[in-house]
């Protein structure tokens, strides 16, 4: 009897395929404990929240943290997501050298409407297994965001995070990075959403 298992390729391993142009440019991939998956295809709410937040995130931070869309986070040993959006510290060389990691995130956003359950059952343990402190979910599907906070390890050994506070798309969130800005929730979220 031949047994079959998964292939499943470390981060250097997935830098090389992409260094060796084996996934094409447009392709919408992420590592994740080191599975390529093809990330799902983005509705039109979806699509209209980030352009929302593509115009109030900037505005909002400034200079005070860097900002990405759609790009890789290394979370060792095995993954790089490439969330929706992620506040990250600010670098020198703004990460020219290297994707950032763990400790240079300091909130990491995405934007749900068909991947809710893998944003929540994949994605929670994920980022809170690498430590990252804070996760929102803009969940299209509920209209509300999904303020995670506070990673720890359950007694199994199982990742998460200690609190999930919801808040209305009418209301208004302080950032957690920096607790003095806020990010008014009617600006973000697609107006037929909020009615």
């Amino acid at each position: 009897m031949t047994i079959t298992q998964a292939k499943r390729f470390t981060l250097e391993e997935y830098h090389r395929l992409t260094e060796i142009g084996f996934f094409h440019e447009d392709d919408r991939i992420e590592l994740i404990k080191g599975e390529i998956i093809e990330m799902a295809a983005k509705g039109t709410a979806h699509e209209t929240c980030l352009r929302n937040l593509l115009r109030e995130l900037p505005r909002l931070v400034g200079d005070r943290g860097t900002l990405q869309s759609q790009a890789p986070i290394i979370l060792p040993p095995n993954s790089e997501p490439e969330p929706d959006f992620a506040i990250l510290q600010n670098r020198e060389d703004n990460y020219l050298s290297a994707h950032p990691s763990p400790g240079d995130v300091l909130l990491v956003m995405e934007v749900a409407d068909s991947s809710i359950d893998y944003d929540k059952n994949i994605k929670i343990p994920l980022y809170a297994e690498a430590g990252i402190s804070d996760y929102w979910i803009f969940n299209l599907f509920n209209n509300q965001l999904e303020a995670y906070s506070e990673s720890y390890q359950d007694n199994k050994g199982k990742f998460a995070y200690k609190n999930r506070q919801i808040v209305l798309p009418n209301q208004v969130i302080a950032l957690p990075c920096f607790p003095d800005l806020s990010l008014d929730l009617s600006r973000v979220f697609p107006p037929k959403l909020n009615a």
